[in-house]
Protein backbone atom coordinates (compact mmCIF):
# COMPACT_ATOMS: atom_id res chain seq x y z
CA UNK A 1 0.00 0.00 0.00
CA UNK A 2 1.30 3.80 -0.58
CA UNK A 3 -0.33 7.18 0.12
CA UNK A 4 1.31 10.74 -0.52
CA UNK A 5 0.09 13.43 0.68
CA UNK A 6 0.91 17.28 1.02
CA UNK A 7 1.58 19.73 3.61
CA UNK A 8 0.80 23.05 2.07
CA UNK A 9 3.10 26.33 3.56
CA UNK A 10 6.92 26.31 4.73
CA UNK A 11 8.67 23.12 5.88
CA UNK A 12 8.60 23.67 9.70
CA UNK A 13 10.89 21.74 11.89
CA UNK A 14 10.42 19.80 15.25
CA UNK A 15 11.42 22.70 18.06
CA UNK A 16 13.02 21.85 21.00
CA UNK A 17 10.77 21.03 24.02
CA UNK A 18 11.51 23.71 26.85
CA UNK A 19 12.38 22.23 30.44
CA UNK A 20 12.31 24.04 33.32
CA UNK A 21 11.15 23.17 37.05
CA UNK A 22 7.87 24.12 38.56
CA UNK A 23 8.29 24.62 42.30
CA UNK A 24 4.72 24.16 42.93
CA UNK A 25 4.82 20.65 41.66
CA UNK A 26 8.62 19.81 42.84
CA UNK A 27 10.15 18.69 39.92
CA UNK A 28 11.02 19.63 36.16
CA UNK A 29 8.55 19.80 33.66
CA UNK A 30 9.26 19.38 29.72
CA UNK A 31 6.58 21.72 27.36
CA UNK A 32 6.58 21.27 23.57
CA UNK A 33 6.41 25.19 21.94
CA UNK A 34 3.02 26.04 20.86
CA UNK A 35 4.46 26.66 16.89
CA UNK A 36 5.58 22.66 16.85
CA UNK A 37 1.93 21.51 18.53
CA UNK A 38 -0.30 23.39 15.95
CA UNK A 39 2.42 22.25 13.19
CA UNK A 40 1.87 18.36 13.89
CA UNK A 41 -1.81 19.31 13.81
CA UNK A 42 -1.64 20.74 10.78
CA UNK A 43 0.19 17.84 9.35
CA UNK A 44 -2.84 15.09 10.85
CA UNK A 45 -4.96 17.64 9.48
CA UNK A 46 -3.51 17.32 5.71
CA UNK A 47 -2.79 13.86 5.92
CA UNK A 48 -6.87 13.28 7.05
CA UNK A 49 -8.20 15.37 4.27
CA UNK A 50 -6.12 13.85 1.37
CA UNK A 51 -6.10 10.19 1.87
CA UNK A 52 -8.71 7.16 1.81
CA UNK A 53 -10.40 6.56 4.86
CA UNK A 54 -10.42 2.82 4.08
CA UNK A 55 -6.42 2.85 3.44
CA UNK A 56 -5.34 4.81 6.34
CA UNK A 57 -3.48 2.33 8.81
CA UNK A 58 -0.51 0.50 8.34
CA UNK A 59 -1.29 -1.86 10.85
CA UNK A 60 2.90 -3.39 12.18
CA UNK A 61 4.42 -3.80 9.13
CA UNK A 62 7.55 -2.06 8.00
CA UNK A 63 7.06 1.75 6.52
CA UNK A 64 9.41 3.42 3.83
CA UNK A 65 8.86 7.18 4.05
CA UNK A 66 10.21 9.83 1.64
CA UNK A 67 9.98 13.47 2.39
CA UNK A 68 10.42 16.40 -0.20
CA UNK A 69 11.06 19.74 1.35
CA UNK A 70 10.05 22.15 -1.31
CA UNK A 71 11.34 25.67 -0.33
CA UNK A 72 10.95 29.29 -1.94
CA UNK A 73 13.81 30.32 -3.53
CA UNK A 74 14.71 33.74 -2.08
CA UNK A 75 14.20 36.67 -4.13
CA UNK A 76 17.79 37.49 -3.82
CA UNK A 77 19.21 34.98 -4.95
CA UNK A 78 21.33 35.81 -8.29
CA UNK A 79 20.75 34.80 -11.87
CA UNK A 80 23.99 32.16 -11.86
CA UNK A 81 22.16 30.76 -8.21
CA UNK A 82 19.27 30.42 -10.11
CA UNK A 83 20.89 28.35 -13.26
CA UNK A 84 22.23 26.51 -10.70
CA UNK A 85 19.20 25.70 -8.69
CA UNK A 86 17.41 24.75 -12.32
CA UNK A 87 20.67 22.50 -13.00
CA UNK A 88 19.72 20.58 -9.70
CA UNK A 89 23.26 21.94 -8.77
CA UNK A 90 22.34 24.11 -5.84
CA UNK A 91 19.89 23.26 -2.86
CA UNK A 92 18.44 25.05 0.25
CA UNK A 93 20.79 24.20 3.24
CA UNK A 94 19.30 26.40 5.67
CA UNK A 95 17.35 25.82 8.90
CA UNK A 96 15.04 23.72 9.11
CA UNK A 97 17.08 20.85 9.73
CA UNK A 98 16.37 17.91 7.58
CA UNK A 99 16.07 15.63 10.38
CA UNK A 100 13.97 18.05 12.67
CA UNK A 101 11.73 18.35 9.58
CA UNK A 102 11.22 14.20 9.14
CA UNK A 103 10.99 14.06 13.21
CA UNK A 104 7.63 16.70 13.09
CA UNK A 105 5.85 15.07 10.24
CA UNK A 106 7.13 11.23 11.65
CA UNK A 107 5.46 11.76 15.43
CA UNK A 108 2.39 13.74 13.75
CA UNK A 109 1.62 10.77 12.06
CA UNK A 110 1.95 8.21 14.84
CA UNK A 111 -1.58 6.80 15.84
CA UNK A 112 -2.66 8.72 12.25
CA UNK A 113 -1.33 6.66 9.59
CA UNK A 114 0.63 4.31 11.78
CA UNK A 115 0.75 2.88 15.27
CA UNK A 116 4.19 4.31 16.34
CA UNK A 117 7.11 5.72 13.99
CA UNK A 118 9.22 2.41 15.16
CA UNK A 119 7.74 0.87 11.94
CA UNK A 120 9.67 3.49 9.70
CA UNK A 121 12.53 1.08 8.21
CA UNK A 122 13.62 3.56 5.38
CA UNK A 123 13.40 7.59 5.81
CA UNK A 124 14.20 9.65 2.60
CA UNK A 125 14.46 13.52 3.40
CA UNK A 126 15.53 16.01 0.85
CA UNK A 127 15.44 19.65 0.88
CA UNK A 128 14.92 21.50 -2.81
CA UNK A 129 14.38 24.95 -3.96
CA UNK A 130 10.59 25.32 -5.92
CA UNK A 131 9.00 27.49 -8.41
CA UNK A 132 6.12 26.90 -7.18
CA UNK A 133 4.76 27.44 -3.74
CA UNK A 134 6.26 26.09 -0.78
CA UNK A 135 5.66 22.76 0.80
CA UNK A 136 5.85 19.46 1.83
CA UNK A 137 5.81 16.23 0.03
CA UNK A 138 5.04 12.91 1.70
CA UNK A 139 4.99 9.36 0.62
CA UNK A 140 4.29 6.15 3.05
CA UNK A 141 5.20 2.65 1.31
CA UNK A 142 4.63 -0.28 3.40
CA UNK A 143 2.90 -4.02 3.32
CA UNK A 144 3.84 -7.36 4.36
CA UNK A 145 6.17 -7.44 1.62
CA UNK A 146 8.16 -3.76 2.33
CA UNK A 147 11.61 -5.53 4.21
Amino acid sequence: MTMNFTIYGKPQGKARARTFYNPKLGRSQSVTPEKTVLYENYIKQCFLEQSNPSERWFEKEPIKMTIIACFEIPKSTSKKDRERIAGGKLFPTKKPDADNIAKVICDALNGVAYGDDTQIISLTVCKVYTNGNPCVNVNLKGGKDEK
